[in-house]
């Protein structure tokens, strides 16, 4: 997913008001006032109160949340509804949730500027004081409207599940029966809006059950794959086998005579088969004869891309932290270590492949789809089809699964729908159109974790302590060429290469680290914990060879190194703690352990391994500890953390997309498996307590499973494993 700056503080009369610059764009306040809050009223049912931008409570009771963010099963909604409804003072029975519409000036990212999306585990943390005030502003509407109704002082009226009441007069209401009052009440001064003190939550840190379970238990939740518009027309495309590849010239006519089969349309990224529905359209796919150009195609194959990125290794980087001199530190040491590292290229491989629906219809544009910046896709349909973004309404759907597959700066799955849906047009067909990718499109189909190596030194004085690091990397840019670039490339850096590595919190006197950036036209992009999930991984590792080698025990070196970072230090030894680090386990397993920060949470993993009968680690049990602020949902952040380890652990022990001449070699789930249910090992979550703003939990717990495995593993077989996957070790 995304990896951006930290955001700055902003003050609540800031979130209130609105008109801070944040970096390149501005923010813009939540607060609905004057006309645009009546027209909002006013377009609700009667008597409905909408006093901002995040929520809306009805005559019928229900509070609904606006959520900004959209869902794809990581718990956003339920931790936004939980914020909100904390400070409004809500019953949770009374609570929904609704996804937002597409529109930047009221629900963008605080972390991405002016843009409306979701990633980098910014959700909570960029929502938390905004929907606090939002809730809080709703509340101070409603008590002004009883202490006006009921002729009593506002200081007067409480305010519990859902109800408000004064007890000298007898007086109470739902908030349903002064909603329409409401809605006629002064907005408040922003200053005089009181924000609850932790100790009276009665819903943020409860675990208040999660608001998507039922409709995906009982199966009314509706994902774009089950979007069905009336005379809906569906179209499957036919991608290069390489990429940067082109269409030279097309044999459609054995596709045209499949039954269902309704237009062949060559499109920018290939050629698409639009039919009355999916089997019809793949099937006039797989009658296509396609005459490919590669003359521009990247025909190079992954072991080749290697090669090249090793001997970069030899030659130094651009400079991307220096402290001390690390050349001269490594000269003097007494023992020096080195490494070399390599990890693969990774599909994000979510359930439900890529997909689309929109309804191009005159001057009017609709789209479904599990957009996950919205911003980006409603300006990239706009631009295909030729109309303002203000035209194209976006339906922000749940989504199953993305792990950053949804959140690409060009929009590519809107782009190939809206530029057919506007082909169709052309030809006379209005009919709404979905796009569906194939398991073998989304695995084949490029966006990947970028292949990386790296090479890490350590120099050890004479009593085994550690003095000096040095740190090589080389792969691609995720964001070089995107509208991101500007933001997150400084100094020819790209942040999301190095993150992790270069900001390694360890107190080592002389630490260098150097970057070699890559032209390669295989298409990357963030996937779950994006630069952490390699970095994490090598100086987890090499830090673990360090302590061998300096006769150290592997916590007591990370204690000694981290003592002025007290929360790694923290969840480092609650971890161990709750581990049991250095009893005794039966014979055959051994314990590793990882800690690293990301995405502003701080998380330690002790793993118990041991060597399955296929040669490949066993993990039995994983005890986690975690610090990402104020916990909103527990339940919730354990279940992120647990899922975070299961989909790092199977990457780490099978995944690789293998690049053959160019072409993707995997192409479903025979290929590119994924953790087995009974592969996953026990895992025990401990949530550091915390006073801090919530920080991010959905990629957090990715980044040290790999390692801590690592670390058990070669105590059992004595041999370090520095190319993932596992399995590829094990082949040889």
């Amino acid at each position: 997913m995304l990896s951006l700056p930290k955001n700055r503080d902003l003050t609540r009369r800031q979130f209130l008001q609105g008109g801070l610059a944040l970096g390149a764009g501005l923010v813009i306040g939540f607060q609905w006032t004057g006309k645009a809050r009546a027209a909002a009223v006013a377009t609700e049912a009667e008597g409905a109160f909408a006093p901002n931008a995040f929520v809306r409570i009805g005559q019928d009771n229900t509070v609904t949340v606006i959520a900004k963010h959209i869902e794809f099963g990581q718990g956003t909604h339920t931790g936004l509804a939980t914020v909100l409804a904390e400070e409004l003072d809500a019953d949770w029975s009374q609570v929904r949730v609704e996804a937002a519409p597409a529109d930047a000036a009221r629900y963008n990212n605080l972390a991405f500027g002016p843009v409306q999306g979701t990633g980098g585990s910014t959700a909570m943390a960029n929502s938390w004081n905004q929907l606090r005030q939002a809730g809080a502003t709703a509340r101070a509407l409603l008590v002004s409207a009883a202490a006006a109704a009921w002729g009593v002082p506002a200081g007067e009226i409480t305010v519990a599940q859902g109800r408000l009441a004064h007890t000298a007069s007898g007086n109470a209401a739902t908030f349903g029966e002064l909603a329409e009052a409401a809605a006629g009440q002064p907005m408040p001064d922003p200053e005089t809006i009181t924000l609850k003190e932790p100790k009276d939550f009665r819903l943020i840190g409860h675990s208040a059950p999660r608001v998507d379970v039922p409709a995906k238990t009982d199966g009314s939740a509706v994902f774009t794959m089950d979007v069905y518009r009336d005379g809906m027309l569906t179209a499957v495309v036919a991608h290069p086998p390489w990429f940067g590849g082109q269409v030279r010239r097309v044999d459609d006519r054995a596709a045209r005579k499949v039954p269902g089969v309704v237009e062949v349309i060559e499109i920018p990224t290939g050629v698409a088969v639009v039919a009355e529905g999916f089997w019809a359209a793949k099937k006039g796919r797989d009658a296509l004869q396609i005459d490919w150009d590669d003359s521009e195609a990247e025909r190079r194959g992954s072991e080749t891309i290697l090669a090249e990125y090793r001997a970069l290794l030899d030659q130094p980087g651009a400079p991307v932290r220096r402290d001390g001199d690390g050349a001269d530190a490594l000269e003097r040491a007494a023992q020096v270590l080195e490494a070399d590292y390599a990890f693969p290229y990774l599909a994000h491989a979510p359930m439900e492949p890529m997909d689309c629906v929109i309804h191009l219809d005159g001057d009017r544009c609709e789209v479904w789809a599990g957009s996950q910046i919205q911003t980006i896709d409603q300006g990239v349909v706009a631009a295909t089809v030729s109309l303002p973004p203000e035209k194209v309404q976006v339906h922000t759907l749940m989504a199953g699964g993305s792990f950053g597959r949804r959140a690409t700066p060009n929009g590519d799955i809107a782009f190939e729908t809206a530029y057919l849906a506007k082909a169709l047009g052309a030809r006379g067909r209005k009919n709404p159109l979905k796009v569906v990718w194939t398991r073998e499109d989304d695995i084949r189909g490029g966006r990947y974790r970028p292949l990386f190596a790296h090479r890490l030194r350590a120099g050890l004085d004479g009593d085994g302590n550690l003095v000096a690091w040095h740190h090589r990397l080389v792969g691609q840019s995720i964001v070089k060429g995107t509208a991101f670039e500007a933001a997150l490339v400084q100094n020819g850096i790209d942040g999301t290469s190095v993150e992790g590595g270069s900001t390694l919190p360890y107190a080592i006197p002389h630490l260098e680290v150097d970057l070699h950036t890559t032209d390669v036209k295989i298409p990357v992009l963030w996937w779950r914990s994006v630069g952490h999930t390699h970095t994490a991984y090598s100086t987890e590792t090499f830090l673990d060879e360090v302590a061998r080698a300096g006769g150290h025990d592997a916590v007591a070196l990370r204690r000694a190194l981290l003592q002025k970072h007290p929360r790694h230090l923290g969840v480092l030894n609650l971890a161990a703690e709750k581990a049991g680090w250095g009893s005794p386990l039966p014979p055959g397993q051994a314990r590793g352990v990882a800690v690293h920060e990301s995405f502003g949470s701080f998380v330690a993993q002790v793993a118990e391994v041991s060597v399955g009968q296929d040669g490949l680690p066993k993990v039995h049990r994983v005890v986690c500890a975690v610090d990402c602020g104020i916990p909103i949902n527990p339940d919730n952040i354990a279940a992120q953390m647990e899922g975070g380890l299961g989909y790092g652990l199977g990457a780490a022990l099978y995944n690789e997309v293998e690049i053959d001449g160019g072409r993707v070699v995997p192409g479903n789930f025979r290929r590119y498996r994924s953790l087995r249910i009974p592969e996953m090992p026990k895992v025990e979550v401990h949530i550091v307590p915390s006073a801090e703003p919530p920080s991010g939990v959905g990629e957090p717990g990715v980044p040290p499973i790999a390692p801590a495995v690592a670390n058990a593993f070669v105590q059992l077989t004595g041999k370090p494993v520095r190319r993932l996957p596992f399995i590829r070790d094990r082949k040889g």
